[in-house]
């Protein structure tokens, strides 16, 4: 009897597996972007996968090859579609309720972070959206940014006690990592990591690592769960791992939830104690008179921004000041003219205000974050057929001209940030290059790209843009400040050998080491300021 249950379950599952995949070949035959021209498969089951992470400029070659828009075959042959179009990247970005993640990305991310405003679509993507926004306004970013310093000091003081004889070398994504964390913890939900300080982890430090470290045990039957659900109930190490670490993050954070709640009943204002992390507005937000209930986020909602915050709000920031100050090293009078404009700041505590009126330091951010955005694409899938506008008409494989492009329902399609951060057409022939003065004018823009901030698409644009956009610029703001104005920075390997890889973010290595994982050696010796 078991056995012929177990049969019947099988074959029911090799039933559905079979047709999806006999559907998606049928979509494939019958797109209407069959004949758009691209490379061909290298790969049976990752197609050109595997190439693009061995080569992040791969695209940019192809749009060499094959124009501005074209195709290429991912996961089993199946196409993506690449543009470098900055009208079709608009319309993909601003209409999404056509063009919405993909379900394998939502499905795998969420078993990182929940059902948090990172993964959520459509109507629940707006309810979050509505009830955080307020806590991520210039306002409660001003009031937030004194952790951003107290932490960088912190830093900065320990960097000074071991360069207390000369240079030391250090590595900044290993220290970048503690720092953004420890500030996460205590502006995002009032938690004390204390990750530069402590010798041992906390409970939802170690948590939240396993949580990391789970996505670099992704294997092809992960990939394989992820896009047939149905195989879904097959166990996996990295979705054990992630189970494991959710388990631990959710029961922390319901306590931090509730510690919240208990501070806002006991005090009746928000005004004292833990009250202005981002956790405690949310719930300041989500339980006020005027939120109908219907539009309320559900205690699981609530809890899975805690996840959120942490994917989100940390190794980001700390993989774009890293790769700030590598950009440093590379340009000399740049550090050297930044660094005087920051010593001539009387203070070593800047509010917000103080760190935005700064000219160069701007610009510096701006050139960091243009260059080397942390996430350097990310995907759409359209939800329905669609007429794509275009800049740039495309020549078919039979030598036809297209003035649009025709999407069908179903068609993944690649918005490449990092590319168009470095496109020549928009930035001109030094596009490639950490040149901070370029912002000291109207760069050559494309009034098309939809970016939220600084006319890059480094935080998106449309209504899915980075909704803690803000928060990153000014923490990264001051711990730039704080650690420019101390220290002069030299790259301890050469140039040649930093490479990246991706994953999340775009992690810098050393080439000549990869298996020791993400790092920047740098040499760092205190600043002696003449008299």
């Amino acid at each position: 009897m078991f056995l012929k249950l177990l049969a019947s379950v099988v074959g029911t599952i090799l039933t559905y597996t079979v047709y999806q995949i006999l559907r998606l070949v049928y979509r494939e035959l019958n797109s209407p972007l069959r004949t758009l021209r691209g490379p061909k498969s290298s790969h049976l089951i990752w197609g050109n996968g595997k190439e693009l992470l061995r080569d992040p400029t791969l695209h940019e070659k192809w749009v060499q090859m094959y124009g501005r828009t074209l195709k290429y075959p991912f996961f089993f042959g199946l196409s993506r579609l690449y543009t470098s179009d900055s009208r079709a990247l608009n319309h993909f970005l601003t209409n999404h309720n056509i063009y919405q993640r993909p379900a394998p990305n939502i499905y795998l991310l969420s078993l990182i972070v929940g059902p948090g405003v990172l993964v959520t679509e459509g109507d629940v993507h707006k309810r979050q959206r509505k009830i955080m926004n307020p806590a991520f306004g210039p306002q409660q970013i001003r009031e937030l940014t004194p952790i951003f310093v107290t932490k960088s000091v912190e830093l900065r003081n320990i960097w000074m006690s071991q360069a207390a004889s000369g240079s030391t070398r250090i590595d900044a994504v290993s220290w970048l990592n503690k720092t953004t964390l420890d500030i996460i913890g205590l502006a995002g939900f009032g938690y004390r990591f204390d990750s530069l300080s402590a010798k041992k982890p906390t409970e939802l430090a170690t948590a939240f690592a396993a949580t990391m470290n789970a996505t670099a045990s992704l294997s092809v039957l992960d990939t394989v769960r992820a896009w047939i659900p149905a195989l879904r109930a097959i166990p996996t190490n990295f979705a054990s791992l992630a189970r494991a670490s959710q388990d631990t993050m959710g029961r922390i954070g319901r306590e931090i939830i509730r510690n919240s709640k208990d501070e806002m009943a006991g005090s009746g204002t928000f005004e004292m104690g833990r009250g202005r992390d981002l956790l405690s507005l949310l719930v300041r937000a989500n339980t006020a008179s005027d939120v109908p209930e219907s539009q309320r986020l559900s205690e699981e909602e609530v809890l899975a921004q805690v996840s959120t915050f942490l994917v989100a709000g940390h190794e980001t920031t700390s993989t774009g000041t890293t790769w700030a100050l590598f950009a440093l090293t590379q340009n000399i009078p740049a550090q050297t003219r930044l660094r005087a404009e920051l010593l001539g700041v009387d203070t070593e505590t800047p509010t917000m205000d103080e760190l935005n009126a700064l000219p160069y330091l701007d610009c510096v951010v701006r050139e960091v974050l243009r260059l080397y955005p942390p996430v350097v694409s990310t995907g759409r899938v359209a939800i329905q057929n669609d007429v794509v506008p275009l800049d740039t008409p495309w020549t078919d494989a039979n030598g036809i001209v297209h003035e649009t492009l025709r999407v069908t329902k179903g068609q993944h399609i690649i918005i490449p940030i990092r590319s168009m951060n470095r496109d020549k057409e928009i930035w001109g022939a030094d596009a490639a290059e950490f040149i901070p003065e370029r912002w000291k004018s109207d760069p050559p823009l494309s009034t098309n790209l939809p970016g939220v901030w600084g006319q890059v698409l480094t935080f998106l644009g449309g209504p899915r843009a980075c909704i803690g956009y803000r928060f990153s610029i000014v923490e990264m703001k001051a711990l730039l400040f704080t650690l420019v104005r101390a220290f002069e920075f030299e790259l301890a390997v050469p140039a040649a050998e930093i490479g990246r890889k991706v994953s999340i973010v775009q992690h810098p290595i050393v080439q000549s080491d990869p298996r020791a994982g993400p790092q920047m050696p740098l040499l760092v010796k205190p600043y002696v300021r003449l008299a």
